[in-house]
């Protein structure tokens, strides 16, 4: 099931990244983590915007809504939703249904 937190300023977002995969997409969930994948190789935060625009898409919400709270490095990373609830993110994903 995937790990959402409600904070006063939005929903936390845990993600599993995998940088340079065939296609850009949300692969479902992975031990409580959004899984992401992306072209993109892991140089430079290239895989960070990536992944951001990725997410934004599947939310339907623009990427300047969505912040890299933590993981900038690490394929572990944590994002912040501004403005979102746990409701809507699990709706507009469809993985804890």
């Amino acid at each position: 099931m995937l790990e959402l937190t409600q904070t006063s300023e939005g929903v936390v977002l845990l993600v599993k990244a995998q940088p340079g995969a065939r296609k850009n997409e949300v692969a479902g969930e992975r031990n409580g983590r959004l899984l992401v994948k992306c072209t993109q190789a892991p140089e430079k935060g290239k895989a960070n915007d990536a992944i951001i625009e990725i997410i934004a898409k599947a939310l339907g919400v623009r990427k300047s809504s969505i912040v890299l709270l933590s993981g900038q490095t690490n394929s572990e990373k944590k994002f912040l939703v501004e403005n979102a609830t746990t409701e809507e993110i699990e709706k507009k994903l469809g993985i804890n249904n």
